[in-house]
């Protein structure tokens, strides 16, 4: 089944971009905001399918693991533009690398660390370019405090995500969203654990700072009104 890589990838990367659309502005896409927790029967159909490259396969695991992919991205990314590029490369290295899949394991699993790999790409990327601050210039002496999350709805989270310089950004979603050690922080992004310890703990205070500012604001709304 070897064919031209380059016509592939090319085929493939429009037709990932042109289903991002199509989903992005069908009114039907609630349908796909669950994604198979089991390898069932029909799972294992569109596995295979994709294996061999069939497009409706392709399709039916894009719309299905849709919204987790890009969940993740956004949690990732400066913006939404950059989130979906992380995306689209995310699901070209899941059809990629399709044929690799254990079936004695979750697909969704599989797929969240193919998509978190790939924002960590992304984040090197802009270490490479020098996008990102100096992080050894900021200081702040802050509680080290693990209730943030829970006073926070997911849109709230967020927004103040997205606010964190990208070195902290980054190590408060692996280590407090997406469950990684700091041992397997420091490996996959590059940094001494200690760096790690210091980001985290440098996020939370800055997630701690909004939250208080947050509250701030809302109690000055309710006192005039």
């Amino acid at each position: 089944m070897e064919k031209n890589i380059f016509f592939i990838a090319g085929n493939l990367s429009y037709y990932l971009i042109v289903l991002h659309f199509i989903l992005y502005l069908s009114k039907e896409k609630q349908q796909y905001r669950v994604a198979i927790k089991e390898v069932d029967e029909k799972s294992i159909h569109i596995i295979k399918g994709c294996i061999n490259e069939d497009r409706r396969s392709q399709k039916d695991l894009y719309t299905t693991y849709y919204a987790l992919a890009l969940g993740i991205c956004l949690r990732y990314a400066d913006n939404k533009e950059d989130a979906i590029g992380i995306l689209n490369e995310g699901f070209f290295k899941v059809f990629k690398n399709i044929i690799k899949y254990d079936y004695q394991k979750p697909l969704s699993t599989w797929i969240k660390k193919i998509m978190t790999n790939t924002a960590i790409d992304f984040y090197r990327a802009k270490i490479r370019q020098g996008y990102l601050v100096d992080i050894a210039m900021v200081e702040h002496a802050i509680a080290d405090n693990d209730t943030i999350t829970q006073k926070l709805n997911y849109e709230d989270l967020l927004l103040m995500i997205h606010r964190l310089p990208p070195a902290y950004r980054t190590v408060f979603n692996l280590y407090a969203i997406d469950g990684y050690g700091h041992e397997e922080i420091s490996d996959m992004l590059g940094i001494a654990v200690g760096t790690s310890k210091s980001n985290l703990h440098k996020a939370r205070g800055r997630l701690a700072e909004m939250v208080k500012s947050q509250e701030e604001t809302k109690g000055k709304t309710g006192e005039n009104t």
